[in-house]
């Protein structure tokens, strides 16, 4: 009955947090359209340099506290004190820090408006920090349908403030209300919803004790933010702002429907893997090959079918100014069918090992990274793209061969279980590039609503066709949850 109940969660939670981040990302795409129409590519690429010293920070206030809270049976409140008070404090301590450099940075950059946005950009620091307990405590208790209303009215709220900024002409200041609001409407809902007290002490004691584990999570997810942004440094400094801005611009609406995926998936997954770590190995590495199998379902396709419509939906989204993006959007938007895969393997390491084999891991990922970085930010921004592209195809192919291990499950059984939707979304790809010049003469808007229609018809029919488990797995899981919550 334990088992039912959590797999009835599991379900429950994925379809609310899938619903919360498909209507999220179709706010965020629709904020961005607008927004990208009224601001320059300079003022994308600024932001793109402040998020880099952002992501950095928000690495280091969590420590990598939040999942080990998650993953430990039963936390105290001593350990929950402990654990606000620690990311309050160095919260605080980078604000002031990261304040310091501003100046520096808008010199660097010769960007004199970083100087007057940082102050205000950086409130993200402690006002996140403000929301990591509830979070944890929201997570761990499944309730993801009471985080999934309050990311998605956060969403729209700072979304809408930000497509009337930027209309009244604020610039590069309609980005930075976004985000910030973004962020504090989520701390007060928390607080506001769950206004949680306690008499608990804050100690050090616990912190040390949590230490170890968090440690290891924090030099990976350090790396990971610092690697993961710091090509836009350089192409920053190296080419201009505008061309940072057309990349940062393809990565953001690459990101969209891969960090959706991911983050509904990921979010109820770890903890639910973290309750069956001890679990029967065979059903552990079943639950594994059955999230992938679903995962590269869905991203397969939208991601080559992203690559196959780019052109004329940048063209009608986007206008002319920004077709420049067009060619990194689709080398990045092949990173987004290696990525998902990647981080549902790192879920894998982060239950069942003790979280020294993560670091090493990053380090060789990072060396590998070094490597690529070195050879193609001199080469253009282009070569950037291509670089990263290849990147996430080798951390899948190492967090992949990790998990593994763990799993005691082979390559072959993993191949299997992609490889189907991976030829069935490639042949989706085909039919829609030869289709082209049939279509050429019809009106941009059509044209773009028969590609989509195509792409979905020709996947859908495939996998029908050929009985894909994975399609068989998805309507099996859509229906039990609709019949449990009839």
């Amino acid at each position: 009955m334990a088992a039912e109940r959590l797999e009835h969660k599991v379900v429950s939670g994925v379809a609310w947090s899938f619903s919360e981040k498909l209507l999220s990302m179709v706010v965020q795409m629709v904020v961005s359209i607008v927004v990208a129409r009224q601001l320059a590519p300079d003022d994308f690429g600024i932001m793109a340099i402040m998020t880099f010293f952002t992501s950095v920070a928000l690495a280091i206030v969590d420590s990598g506290f939040s999942q080990t809270l998650i993953r430990k049976p039963h936390p105290t409140d001593t350990e929950y004190r402990s654990v606000l008070g620690f990311n309050v404090v160095v919260s605080l301590v980078l604000y002031v820090v990261f304040l310091a450099v501003s100046s520096p940075l808008a010199t660097l950059y010769d960007a004199p408006v970083i100087r007057d946005i940082a102050p205000v950009l950086f409130l993200v620091l402690p006002i996140n920090s403000l929301c990591v307990v509830q979070t944890v405590m929201f997570t761990r208790e499944f309730r993801f349908a009471l985080l999934a209303k309050i990311v998605f009215f956060s969403t729209l709220l700072s979304g809408i403030v930000a497509v009337v900024m930027a209309v009244a002409g604020c610039g590069i200041w309609s980005l930075v209300a976004q985000r910030l609001l973004m962020m504090g409407l989520k701390a007060a809902a928390f607080w506001w919803i769950r206004r949680w007290r306690t008499s608990a002490p804050f100690s050090l004691a616990s912190l040390r004790a949590m230490a170890p584990f968090s440690l290891r999570l924090l030099a990976t997810d350090l790396i990971a933010s610092i690697y993961n942004n710091v090509a836009q440094l350089f192409i920053g400094k190296m080419h201009s702002t505008s061309a940072l801005g057309y990349y940062s611009q393809a990565q953001k609406l690459k990101d969209l429907p891969v960090t959706s995926a991911v983050q509904a998936v990921q979010g109820v997954t770890y903890p639910a893997l973290a309750k069956l770590a001890d679990e029967d190995d065979d059903k552990f590495a079943a639950g594994y090959m059955r999230i992938v199998r679903l995962l590269s379902f869905i991203i397969f396709p939208v991601m080559l079918g992203l690559v196959a419509i780019a052109p004329d939906m940048f063209m009608l989204l986007l206008g002319q100014r920004w077709m420049p993006t067009v060619p990194y959007f689709e080398i990045l938007a092949l990173s987004g069918m290696a990525y998902p895969l990647a981080m549902v393997s790192y879920n894998i390491l982060k239950v069942r090992s003790n979280g020294g084999v993560i670091v090493r891991l990053e380090v060789v990922k990072r060396v590998v990274m070094t490597a690529i970085l070195c050879y193609t930010i001199p080469r253009g921004v282009e070569s950037v793209a291509w670089g990263m592209t290849a990147m996430a195809f080798v951390e899948f192919s190492i967090n992949s061969a990790a998990a593994l291990r763990y799993l005691s499950l082979s390559v072959v059984a993993l191949l299997a279980n992609t490889l189907p939707q991976l030829v069935l979304a490639a042949a989706m790809f085909v039919a829609l590039y030869l289709a082209e010049p049939y279509i050429a003469t019809l009106t941009l808007g059509l044209r773009l609503l028969v590609e989509v229609a195509a792409g979905v018809a020709i996947y859908a029919s495939g996998a029908y066709i050929f009985r894909l488990r994975a399609m068989n797995e998805a309507l099996a899981l859509l229906r039990g949850y609709i019949s449990k919550s009839a």
